[in-house]
């Protein structure tokens, strides 16, 4: 009896999910909109549907049902096996990127005086190709606002390269710095404290967090009027950015006190039960994390100095000192130093 309901049970899945992909077949011939977008899991109803190509199959990531078998493979139809191959058999260019003020799908011509075939141009024709070069530099900028954002991305780059900031901060930031010069906010303030401001809202948003301190460090303007800009263009611009976790900044100070993944380990369920505890609001995030892996280092047998965690962390000693007799105080740690 147990087997038959199983069956009939396989039966009514099977028949829910045919009902399920006519229906999405139906609503899309009504909208035209793409399979893609509107096709839901029949079994748990969860949106989060996942192409996997070596199989052909929409797979569900929530409760792994196949939902269809059938669909197009839009990738390239070669395959290739390093990185030259790869660059030989491509046949677009590089993608379109917020970090260019042309989204670079501009044309460029390059510095060489060289064709094509990679052969030498003759000097009959170098004083056209000279003169083509010039005209090009002076196509691609052609107003002040594109001037302007030319400028802006060059030094939001700069700051990004010199903190040592990923990719997709470098293009957060360029998008919050184009949506400030759309709506005018760049009027009356600095390039570079609206870049910088930019960055900082950036790294923020992707939870890579750095302190106004640092990122004034790498431009050219102080950290006052960083803040002030960045009060500014969040407001304006609608951008609900949650106060900064001190767990945020674990991973980069213990990478920078060369420290292992127990006493990293420590450190976040250290902050995580001062957070229970409502310890770290009113704080500052950098002094209660360093506070966190000074008293981990210890535990774990990897004992750094309050001044080693404080040149790292861009705190003062005494704020390591406070915060961390608080943390072992209200959370019952024995620290023997």
């Amino acid at each position: 009896m147990a087997e038959i309901e199983k069956i009939r049970e396989i039966e009514k899945r099977e028949v829910s999910r045919e009902k399920s992909l006519e229906r999405v077949k139906k609503e899309t011939e009504k909208t035209g909109e793409s399979e893609e977008r509107i096709m839901e899991c029949p079994e748990c109803g969860s949106r989060q549907l996942v192409h996997d190509y070596e199989r052909a199959e929409l797979v569900c990531n929530e409760c792994g049902l196949v939902v269809d078998e059938d669909f197009i493979d839009m990738g390239p139809e070669w395959r290739a096996f390093d990185h030259d191959q790869r660059m030989k058999r491509s046949r677009v260019g590089a993608p379109m990127t917020f970090t260019i003020h042309d989204k670079g799908l501009s044309t460029m011509i390059d510095w060489r005086n060289r064709d094509s075939y990679g052969k030498s141009i003759s000097s009959k024709n170098r004083a056209q190709l000279y003169r083509l070069r010039k005209w090009q530099r002076r196509i691609r900028v052609s107003n002040a606002t594109e001037r302007n954002l030319a400028f802006a991305l060059s030094e939001l780059d700069r700051m990004a390269s010199a903190l040592g900031l990923p990719r997709n901060i470098r293009e957060t930031s360029a998008v919050v710095y184009r949506k400030a010069v759309s709506k005018n906010l760049i009027r009356g303030r600095s390039i570079e404290g609206v870049a910088a401001a930019a960055l900082y809202a950036a790294c923020r948003q992707n939870g890579v967090p750095r302190t106004l301190d640092e990122i004034a460090e790498v431009s050219r303007v102080s950290r006052k009027e960083i803040g002030r800009t960045y009060r500014f263009i969040s407001r304006e611009l609608g951008l609900k950015l949650m106060p900064t976790s001190p767990i945020d900044y674990v991973p980069r100070f213990c990478s920078g006190l060369s420290l292992k993944g127990e006493v990293q380990s420590k450190a976040v369920e250290i902050l995580r039960q001062a957070a229970e505890k409502e310890l770290t609001s009113g704080r500052g995030p950098t002094g209660v994390a360093a506070a966190a892996i000074y008293i981990s280092s210890i535990l774990c047998g990897e004992r750094r100095t309050q001044r080693e965690v404080a040149n790292v962390a861009g705190v003062t000693e005494v704020t390591i000192r406070n915060r961390y007799k608080e943390l072992a105080e209200e959370l019952d740690i024995e620290i023997i130093l």
